[in-house]
């Protein structure tokens, strides 16, 4: 079994607790289907939420979920100019079986468009 690490971002409308934990628990509720996990081939996760979120830790959502054995942390991501604002990214590192190639990672929503530092 391989270490393989999944990418998932989802943009959030307003920065409010409840939202951020739905929002959050889609995105990993996602992560976790398309690559067909379970929450025991998980290892661990970062978060990391823009500088304009902080009603929440995005991690609380994974708790919510029942990721409660799996190490998660929290952290802000850079505050660049022009970046999307209100995004909360995962970087999940998951035992699988799938090549590198073969994991799907996850945008949502306006989180789908490409950054510009990131190719196609």
């Amino acid at each position: 079994m391989a270490v393989r690490a999944v990418r998932g971002a989802v943009p959030l409308e307003r920065d409010e607790a409840g939202h951020m934990k739905e929002q959050v628990e889609a995105l990993l509720t996602a992560v976790l289907e398309r690559d067909d996990l379970t929450v025991d081939d998980l290892i661990s996760i970062w978060f990391t939420a823009t500088p304009d979120l902080h009603s929440e830790f995005p991690a609380a959502a994974a708790r919510g979920l029942g990721i409660v054995d799996v190490p998660l942390i929290c952290a802000a991501e850079l505050d660049v100019g022009g970046a999307m604002p209100r995004v909360v990214r995962v970087l999940a590192h998951v035992e699988s079986d799938r090549p590198r190639t073969g994991i799907a990672h996850v945008c949502l929503g306006a989180a789908a468009a490409p950054r510009e530092d990131v190719a196609p």
